[in-house]
């Protein structure tokens, strides 16, 4: 880097002593400009790995509650069992005062009516503990139910992703062996496209079948408005070394990522506010750069597909 500003400057030195000021005022500010621009795009790259690290984090944060409820299902439950052997013991203890009381009318009066006034006590207590336990009851089943919407609705959100897996792996059927792999993992589906489907070396053009693969891809996004999307640029660990408008391999990853999302946006029926691009450079490897294959495993995009979670998030909010 420091050799290269040193002959950045030796060449603004020589060229500025044969062109005129003006020519060399306008090369310093494009020069500054796109520092400029760099800046904002690597503030934007750490941007977005913060929200997916949120992201995460959310989804962990949702997982924890839901364990939460069932451990507190399971508590009220205990306690239902235990009001409910309290109660039997006081139906006994009832109908034990009540037999004592009948066999001491006929000796003692008096004797009679402290039975009575136990027997009442007791009466009372048990209503009570009646109509605690029918609460407790009616409580445990709000909560039951609403464990069990929340399940099904899980349930359904993986089902539905399980379904646009499924989709997406039939309507990308003639680009297996290409480079194209379709899966579902950690609640997302990752749709990965190795760059010789897509891109000639060290370009961020996307050739004719790569562009045929993303269209594909577009049409079932356009049949799914609720999913957001994250495109993310990948690229292997050797460094880049063409000229003109990309610097390194976070440029190129970012450029290849944005080809990908004007695709997308040709669709009219998928929304834009979907669509995330991100440049991952060769930070974020699925194989060993020391091999070739390694390292053509790594030139990759991947189209995440995430689920909104804002019905989950609310029903646990409401519990």
């Amino acid at each position: 880097m420091i050799k290269k500003g040193l002959f950045l400057a030796l060449s603004v030195a020589l060229f500025s002593s044969c062109v005129s000021k003006k020519i060399y005022s306008d090369l310093e500010k494009k020069y500054n400009d796109l520092k400029d621009e760099k800046s904002l795009v690597d503030s934007e790259n750490a941007d977005l790995s913060q929200q997916k690290n949120q992201l995460e984090l959310d989804k962990n944060a949702l997982q924890t509650e839901l364990e939460r409820l069932k451990a507190e299902y399971t508590k009220l439950d205990s306690e239902c069992n235990s009001v409910k052997n309290n109660l039997k013991n006081l139906q006994g203890a009832y109908a034990a005062l009540e037999k004592d009381s009948n066999a001491s009318i006929q000796a003692n009066s008096e004797k009679n009516r402290e039975l009575l006034a136990q027997l009442e006590a007791k009466e009372k207590a048990l209503q009570a503990e009646q109509e605690r336990l029918e609460k407790l009851k009616q409580d445990l089943q709000k909560r039951s139910d609403r464990i069990n919407e929340l399940e099904s609705l899980i349930a359904a959100n993986e089902n539905n992703l399980k379904a646009l897996r499924d989709k997406l792996s039939k309507a990308l059927y003639s680009f297996e062996g290409k480079g194209l792999t379709v899966e579902q993992r950690d609640g997302k589906v990752y749709v990965s496209m190795e760059n010789k489907l897509l891109f000639a070396s060290g370009s961020w053009v996307v050739g004719a079948e790569g562009k045929s693969a993303v269209v594909e891809v577009g049409k079932i996004l356009a049949e799914n408005p609720d999913i957001s999307v994250l495109i993310e640029g990948h690229t292997d660990n050797v460094p880049y070394n063409g000229q003109g408008q990309v610097q390194d391999n976070w440029d190129l990853s970012t450029k290849r990522a944005t080809s990908i999302v004007r695709i997308l946006k040709e669709n009219k029926d998928i929304n834009p506010l979907s669509l995330t691009a991100a440049g991952r450079s060769e930070y974020a490897p699925v194989a060993p750069n020391e091999t070739s294959e390694g390292k053509s495993k790594n030139r990759r995009i991947e189209i995440i597909l995430t689920p909104k979670l804002d019905e989950i998030s609310k029903m646990l909010n409401d519990i």
